[in-house]
């Protein structure tokens, strides 16, 4: 048999993770010196909750997990005779996957006739959630390891992401984000165009004044790059504003049509902690990232 897992970066939810199956591996976040560990330490995501704390000035810390985390998820699954896929958020974010490799390396060494698949989405948040929701599909369908992997692989560049954020200090202190110019601060109105490349790691690649702008122009990516958008999911994030999420779903209904699957989704605490409140985004099935 083989058995699913994810990571809570990629804004898994439980009941997201119910429907295919998916073992959620829960990726901290710490405030105030208080480390949290998503879906362990609490069943629901209070997001409002959450994304208010921040907007009371906290920035929140986060970190990788230890060997001994990843082993203690994936060493009950290889006692029972079970494989694993992991299909996870971007290598190119996170010293973590130094940890994991380590575990995994140990574990098959104990389990030498268990098989360990990885599928590195280059991604996070929603992006990664597109993927392992479409290969969530496959193996749904009855797919094969090697076959979901293959599929996969070939479909990673062809899901993207953009989003803006709406208060750069917290990707300022978190320095995950290239070309992210200092001057563009909120007292200008100014919202940075973001999105996840090939390499797997967050780049800026523009600003608009205003979230109306911001919000028009991540339709015109969509309009420009996408690639059946219609017959793919398509995700919309968002980090406690839903003002935003339904202005993103009428430009996205306006653009490609009434038969849209769409699904909103609130941004993790563990990426929100980097982007901070009221961010807002689209992942679609493009040409290329």
């Amino acid at each position: 048999m083989l058995k699913l897992f994810t990571d809570s970066d990629t804004d898994i939810t439980p009941e997201i993770a119910g429907r295919y199956g998916y073992g959620i591996i829960s990726m901290p976040y710490s405030i105030d010196g208080k480390e949290v560990f998503p879906y362990e330490d609490f069943e629901v995501f209070d997001a409002h909750a959450f994304y208010d704390v921040l907007r009371g000035g906290v920035l929140p810390k986060t970190a990788g997990i230890s060997v001994e985390k990843y082993i203690s998820y994936f060493e009950p699954e290889f006692a029972a005779g079970n494989d694993i896929m992991y299909i996870h958020f971007s290598r190119a974010m996170s010293g973590t996957f130094e940890a994991m490799d380590k575990a995994v390396s140990d574990l098959r060494q104990k389990y030498p006739d268990r098989k360990f698949y990885e599928i590195d989405t280059k991604g996070i948040s929603i992006l990664s959630l597109n993927i392992l929701m479409a290969a969530g599909e496959l193996y749904k369908a009855g797919k094969t390891a090697e076959e979901v992997m293959t599929r996969v692989e070939t479909e990673v560049n062809k899901y993207t992401v953009y989003f803006f954020a709406d208060d750069l200090k917290f990707f300022k202190a978190s320095g995950r984000v290239s070309a992210l110019a200092g001057t563009m601060g909120t007292l200008l109105g100014v919202r940075p165009i973001i999105y996840v490349g090939e390499d797997g790691k967050m780049t800026s690649i523009g600003k608009e004044k205003g979230r109306a702008k911001a919000v028009d122009r991540l339709i015109t990516y969509a309009r420009e790059l996408g690639d059946d958008v219609a017959g793919h999911k398509i995700l919309i994030a968002h980090a406690d504003n839903m003002f935003l999420a339904d202005m993103l779903r009428e430009g996205l209904v306006k653009e490609f049509g009434e038969n849209l699957d769409i699904e909103i989704i609130d941004v993790n605490p563990t990426i929100g902690s980097h982007c901070g409140p009221d961010a807002a985004g689209i992942s679609f099935h493009s040409i290329h990232r």
